[in-house]
């Protein structure tokens, strides 16, 4: 795989297992090879990642068809032309028909997959990231816990099972518009905070009473097709590390040019605690950064900071 160039397509959690308490599978960095077949590598405490950027700008990953709950499409981009909008060019994001479910609650249309697939019921949610911002937004039925995994969450609630996508997003803005929650946290604000993360007591404490005041607006909302839920996310085993009060800085590097390479200690989301050849500091990444671009992977290194007490 040496030398190979991949296009990187994120980070990506699986399903928790069945069993209680059993420890599931980490999540993987999904990569595109030039034949259009994927690489997944897993993401584990005490595994080595090295990387070397590829030049170019970021390149487009392609675009989704739906026909269902379980079933989509991942069509890949032609030509892997220059990402425009987001990670696609401007042919894939008018095809892809994702974009089209956040105006189904107002009445826009959608073809028949992605209604069968905004049909299924769907979870509101309210999470709380490592420095205490907090939003609210919603799962699928399907993706109820890796949503909230892929997203970096430290802690989270769940406080309404919907009917469908279309109630869902109606909560959604209800809670936004009465209660004052935004619908999104910037990844960047994510990644500073796991810096330096506030106790898990108290982060899930505030999300407790968040929760608590998104119920109380939803149970008088006069709304239909929902049900008021107390239930509690369980952030992932492999996430302890990164949100716990244990000294650690920023990278110190940008991750859009030149050669990487460190052991990864602990995961959240994209972010990543890692070590780095050379030193005993610990160092917060966000392997977000990397979606779109092109790597190839290798025996690289990062090159430590010249002057370390600087990072104190």
């Amino acid at each position: 795989m040496t030398d190979t160039p991949y296009l990187v397509h994120g980070v990506f959690w699986p399903a928790p297992p069945e069993q209680a308490g059993a420890p599931g599978a980490p999540p993987v960095l999904r990569l595109q090879a030039p034949d259009g077949t994927f690489l997944e590598t897993a993401l584990d405490d005490g595994t080595r990642l090295g990387f070397r950027l590829a030049a170019g700008r970021k390149s487009c990953l392609g675009h989704h068809r739906v026909h269902g709950p379980a079933r989509r499409d991942h069509v890949l981009c032609r030509n892997q032309s220059p990402a425009a909008r987001g990670h696609q060019c401007e042919r894939c994001f008018v095809a892809d028909e994702f974009r089209l479910m956040h105006e189904f609650h107002r009445g826009g249309g959608v073809p028949p997959g992605l209604r069968s697939y905004l049909m299924q019921p769907h979870w509101l949610y309210v999470a709380t990231f490592a420095n205490g911002a907090s939003k609210v937004g919603t799962a699928s039925d399907l993706r109820k816990w890796q949503r909230l995994a892929e997203q970096g969450a430290v802690a989270a609630s769940y406080v309404a099972r919907a009917a469908d996508g279309r109630v869902v997003r109606i909560l959604e803005d209800l809670v936004t518009r009465d209660g004052g929650l935004p619908q999104q946290v910037r990844s960047a604000a994510k990644a500073a905070a796991l810096a330096a993360p506030a106790p898990a007591d108290r982060l899930s404490s505030h999300n407790a009473a968040l929760a608590d005041d998104a119920r109380r607006l939803l149970s008088t909302a006069g709304e239909t097709g929902f049900e008021v839920v107390q239930e509690t996310w369980k952030r992932p085993g492999l996430a302890g590390r990164l949100c716990s009060v244990t000294a650690r800085h920023p990278y110190p590097h940008e991750l859009d040019a030149g050669a990487h390479g460190f052991t990864i200690r602990s995961v959240c989301g994209p972010f990543v605690l890692a070590t780095l050849e050379g030193t005993d500091l610990e160092f917060v990444l966000d392997l977000g950064r990397l979606k779109g671009r092109t790597i190839e992977l290798g025996e690289h290194r990062s090159e430590v900071p010249a002057v370390q007490e600087a990072l104190f």
